[in-house]
């Protein structure tokens, strides 16, 4: 692969796991500045403006994701990033069973879905560039270890 394509598809990695990161940290500043309203466009409604706090405690965590994942977005290490989005899933995933369970509109558990298919995307475009990555510091052994398949 020449460097072209190798560094087209680094950015790519950078551009999706940049949103991610900043669609995390609006989550977590909408989250923490109208809890009642975040809950509502998450798909699951507060019975009682007294269970806000709950709704920070998510924002609070949120914002933590979305830095751990700035910092690693920083510091180019692709491979955590990878397992960060496949194991990510588990929150889109949950949240639109809980938003179907809670009779939201179709559209809410459509956009966690569609959550869940740009990670498991972020996933496979990041094992791309940490394989290409690999591929370019050791050309000799990747070579090898093609032609003895």
């Amino acid at each position: 692969m020449n460097n072209s394509k190798s560094s087209s598809l680094e950015k790519l990695a950078s551009v999706l796991v940049f949103l991610m990161a900043v669609l995390q940290g609006a989550y977590a500043i909408f989250a923490y500045v109208d809890p009642a309203g975040f809950s509502s466009a998450r798909g699951t409604e507060l019975f009682s403006l007294a269970d806000s706090d709950w709704v920070q405690i998510y924002a609070s965590r949120t914002l933590f994701v979305a830095l751990i994942i700035g910092y690693l977005l920083y510091l180019k290490n692709y491979r955590v990033l990878a397992w960060a989005a496949l194991f990510g899933t588990v929150m889109p995933i949950t949240d639109a069973y809980l938003a179907y369970e809670a009779q939201a509109e179709n559209k809410v558990v459509i956009k966690h879905i569609a959550t869940v298919i740009y990670l498991a995307v972020t996933f496979v475009v990041l094992n791309l560039v940490v394989k290409r990555k690999r591929d370019q510091a050791n050309p000799v052994q990747s070579s090898s270890v093609s032609s003895s398949l």
